[in-house]
């Protein structure tokens, strides 16, 4: 198990040793908005979030080009504790959006989709997200 911070100062030998599966629990700035372009890029995050975002998105693209066997998990935009439902919806690299334009996702809906990817991945070699 490892963290990153801002600066991605995490070893790149940890998540991109080869042979060794794993899921990355990554963040949502990566995620098209519009097509073309990111949420990192829209303007919309607040300047605040935009280090993490970005540190984020690198994880993801190290993967990409790695080798390594690798799933990247993204949250939706909004990202907190609430109800287990078992009613989410998964996309790939899209926000995934509500017929209101909001994104969210309780941490209890991501949690047993991420245990449905280790039990049974459906998605190596990508990125997934999640959202009612």
């Amino acid at each position: 198990m490892f963290a990153y911070t801002s600066e991605r100062q995490a070893s790149p030998d940890v998540y991109l040793r080869k042979g060794l599966p794993r899921l990355v629990v990554g963040g949502a700035g990566g995620l098209f908005v519009a097509p073309g372009v990111t949420a990192i890029a829209s303007g919309h995050l607040p300047e605040v979030a935009l280090p993490i975002a970005n540190a984020h998105e690198q994880v993801r693209q190290d993967l990409v080009v790695s080798g390594a066997d690798w799933t990247y998990f993204a949250p939706a935009g909004l990202f907190e504790p609430g109800e287990r439902t078992g009613k989410f919806r998964l996309g790939k690299d899209d926000l995934v959006v509500d017929a209101s334009g909001n994104s969210r996702v309780s941490m209890e809906d991501y949690a047993i989709a991420a245990v449905d990817e280790l039990e049974k991945p459906k998605h190596r070699g990508q990125r997934f997200t999640i959202g009612y």
